[in-house]
């Protein structure tokens, strides 16, 4: 069989569509034709406009080819593209016609159409590749068949309508990159236009253009804007989820519209605008909108919005009933549930003043905080955020344990299965799954933070996550407690609570200890982002799955680990019945033979009263036993997706975590560039104090006293993040190194003069140009609709003992 090299972008059978009546070629205009010089040396353009059959129109060599050694493989191109055109030629026949029972049948063939011809063009092929820092050609073939259907949401839950052109003199043209997307909030000269990028068709003023032949054109809008179209277009749809599955009519399409010369001019001006260099109609004068279009750019809306009396069509509520009682409801948006009342914040009447306390819920006043930060990286002002999430749960947990003037041991003693279940119910009721956490999120604005990646457990987390703020910026923390709506309904604490007894324990501390760090603003404790996003956590299992392949954790490994899991094991040994405690003591050799099992018991007491973390109540294993969780958390894929998102280094003091982070640097095809070696030697030559007590490093941080060492990480953050390969600053990474001894020695002095308990730890920092990177975190962050993100982490520190 012949290999395929010459891959045709927009199907021949497409380009077919767009013949004028009795004709089988069509007229191409060149928008950027080659330039030639002529005798006198000046620069003469070439032939910009040609005839030519679609054999050998929108085709380029080797496009969807991969590579293996000298061998060329075709498979793209033959198999998938075979299958997805042959597939989208039915789905665009049946909706250029009238037949809803063959609309309903070719629904999803079109929209899965749809979605891989915006991709597969140069320029759309150019936009992922963008997405990337680096791609083979091989890996972007491989990358544009893992988000396959990333905007069929937005286009299925939004209002769908055809026009037709059958009564205009004028047809519609196609174009090199026939998905063409409308924003009258972003001109063609505008940067967010600048080639290979269109606007994102999650904003609400985003339109979807796609000729479905010489006569008809599809238009899919987002259903806020065609309600109310004076709405900021540039702002984001609601609940703007890209993999979400959603309950749409599959025969709900508007077709209403005979549009005349000057509309179908119009949207024709649209698409030769945003096309990358060809375009094709079955006329030569069509190839020239241009000529007669003389609204703006702005007014072009007009011919795009569709009819407001046809809009009952969609949106609205819907429940859907099932034999087994069951029902399913889902909103004009797509959102399973109603928003929650008590997180959403009122619209402010009068803009903020630099006094006033900030709208994104930090605590700090606006002037301190988000009022030099563009918009798009400021966290959603109109949702309760999370700080503020966290300071209810606070309230919450206080109010239903009773906490003040009690002491531990008796909040364990008083600790009941009610109390368990509604402290869960409490969480849930903050983090609902349709939460949207990466807008609540901080953003990449210049702020230092850290990824903090590792045990969760309250026996480990103060030795030197909560400390290191010192020194690191910003620390983000995964919330200890379980989303109980992300478990199957018989494995959650507000079902089983009795299996809780000892893991709310461990959430519950570790919460307590966290928090007054959280108020004031040195620690953001933030949900799994996966209880929020099924796709989302399912990619996450199937990446972290094949990455055991590879690397496997194992607890001894890990001394630090290791210790908190026998100590788990013991206590959990110590909740069993008194009468099999008493069996397992009459069989275990005993070094003072003088003491029975009688005498043993008080001690055993003892020991559960001295242990923080030990369940007080009887019969603590019950029938179906304790549930122990090892936290390590975020893992790999998550810690990478959130210092991404939120422009942050990664933090860790997991051996296995700093050998997942160095396998990402070795996965680099092209391979990285280190720099500021003289900081790295002096940072892992200097131990470094980390306070363990909240009160002592909000004390330290309120005086400043690691201020100058805080700013050598962030000018170092900042210089990797923007330095290029090839381009270092020798004098500038010296004097770095300087000023961070100099601070360090200062910061020591005073944490030993306050005279505080710390742990020591021995603090290694790497720093590399477009460094920590991995495809399938910049593919999460894609299909997770983040538009604002670093493409690599510039900077990891471990930390050990």
């Amino acid at each position: 069989m012949s290999l395929t090299r010459k891959n045709h972008f927009v199907p021949q059978w497409h380009q077919e569509r767009f013949f004028a009546d009795g004709k089988n070629m069509l007229f191409y205009l060149n928008l950027t034709p080659p330039m030639h010089t002529t005798r006198d040396g000046s620069l003469k353009p070439g032939n910009s406009l040609f005839r030519s059959p679609t054999s050998r129109a929108f085709v380029q060599q080797d496009l969807y080819s991969t590579f293996f050694g000298t061998n060329v493989n075709d498979e793209i191109e033959r198999k998938l593209f075979g299958d997805v055109d042959a597939r989208g030629a039915e789905a665009v026949r049946a909706f250029s016609g009238t037949n809803q029972a063959v609309w309903h049948s070719s629904f999803e063939n079109l929209f899965e159409y749809l979605d891989i011809q915006k991709l597969r063009t140069p320029k759309g092929l150019a936009w992922l590749r963008k997405q990337y820092p680096e791609l083979s050609q091989n890996e972007l073939m491989q990358e544009m068949q893992s988000i396959q259907m990333l905007n069929i949401t937005t286009w299925t839950t939004g209002v769908r309508e055809i026009v037709s052109a059958e009564q205009s003199p004028t047809k519609f043209i196609v174009t090199d990159h026939p998905v063409t997307i409308y924003n009258h909030g972003v001109p063609p000269a505008d940067p967010r236009n600048r080639y290979p990028d269109d606007p994102s068709i999650a904003l609400k003023g985003s339109q979807t253009i796609y000729p479905l032949g010489a006569t008809h054109c599809l238009i899919l809008t987002n259903l806020e804007y065609a309600q109310e179209p004076g709405v900021d277009p540039l702002v984001k749809r609601t609940f703007a989820r890209r993999f979400h599955p959603a309950m749409v009519s599959t025969i709900n399409f508007i077709r209403t519209r005979q549009l005349t010369h000057e509309q179908v001019a119009e949207i024709n001006f649209i698409m030769k605008a945003r096309a990358e260099k060809h375009i094709a109609a079955g006329r030569e004068e069509w190839l020239y909108p241009e000529k007669t279009v003389a609204k703006s750019w702005r007014d072009l809306r007009t011919t795009l919005l569709p009819p407001k009396n046809e809009l009952f069509h969609f949106g609205g509520e819907m429940y859907v009933g099932y034999d087994d009682g069951r029902v399913d409801y889902q909103d004009q948006f797509g959102r399973s549930e109603k928003p929650r009342p008590w997180l959403i914040k009122p619209a402010r009447a009068q803009p903020l003043k630099p006094r006033d306390i900030c709208g994104c819920g930090s605590g700090f006043s606006f002037g301190d905080c988000c009022k030099s930060k563009p918009a798009h990286l400021r966290p959603i002002w109109s949702e309760k955020s999370i700080r503020e999430r966290n300071l209810m749960l606070l309230t919450g947990v206080a109010n239903l344990f009773e906490m003040a003037g009690k002491d531990w041991n008796t909040v364990r003693k008083e600790m009941t299965d009610d109390r368990i279940s509604k402290v869960y119910s409490m969480y849930e009721s903050l983090w609902p799954r349709e939460t949207d956490l990466l807008s609540l999120l901080p953003k990449p604005d210049g702020t230092l933070r850290s990824v903090y990646t590792g045990s969760l457990h309250p026996k480990l987390i103060n030795e030197f996550a909560l400390g290191s703020s010192l020194y690191f910026g910003e620390i983000i923390i995964q919330h200890p407690f379980i989303n109980p709506s992300s478990l199957a309904k018989k494995m959650r604490p507000t079902e089983d609570p009795h299996a809780y007894r000892g893991e709310v324990l461990k959430s519950l501390m570790t919460f307590l200890n966290i928090m007054p760090l959280v108020e004031i603003g040195l620690v953001h404790l933030i949900p799994d982002p996966c209880d929020f996003d099924l796709h989302l956590r399912d990619q996450m299992m199937h990446m972290a799955r094949a990455r055991r392949k590879v690397l496997r954790f194992d607890p001894k490994d890990d001394a630090r680990m290791g210790k908190i899991i026998q100590e788990d094991m013991h206590r959990t040994m110590l909740g069993i019945p008194e009468e099999a405690l008493r069996s397992l003591l009459t069989k275990m050799p005993q070094s003072d033979a003088t003491m029975d099992v009688d005498e043993m018991m008080p001690f055993i007491e003892q020991m559960k009263l001295d242990d923080p973390l030990a369940v007080l109540q009887e019969n603590s294993l019950g029938s179906s036993g304790q549930l122990e969780i090892m936290k390590m958390a975020p893992n790999f894929e998550m810690a990478m997706y959130l210092a991404q998102a939120t422009g942050a280094q990664i933090l860790t003091d997991s051996p296995f975590r700093w050998l997942e982070l160095q396998a990402a640097l070795n996965r680099r095809y092209i391979g990285t560039e280190s720099a500021l070696q003289d900081l790295q030697v002096a940072i892992q030559a200097a131990p470094f104090r980390f306070p363990v007590d909240y009160q002592a490093i909000g004390a330290l941080e309120a005086r400043g006293v690691s201020a100058d060492v805080t700013s050598v990480f962030r000018c170092a953050y900042n210089y990797i993040r923007d330095r290029k390969v090839g381009e270092p600053k020798p004098n500038f990474e010296k004097h770095l190194a300087a000023r961070f001894l100099r601070g360090k020695r200062a910061t020591d002095a005073a944490i030993d003069k306050a005279d505080i308990q710390y742990s020591t730890g021995k603090v290694t920092s790497l720093f590399r140009i477009k460094g920590f990177q991995d495809n399938t975190v910049n593919r999460l962050l894609l299909m997770s609709s983040s538009e604002h993100h670093l493409p690599w982490v510039p900077m990891a520190t471990y930390i050990s003992r």
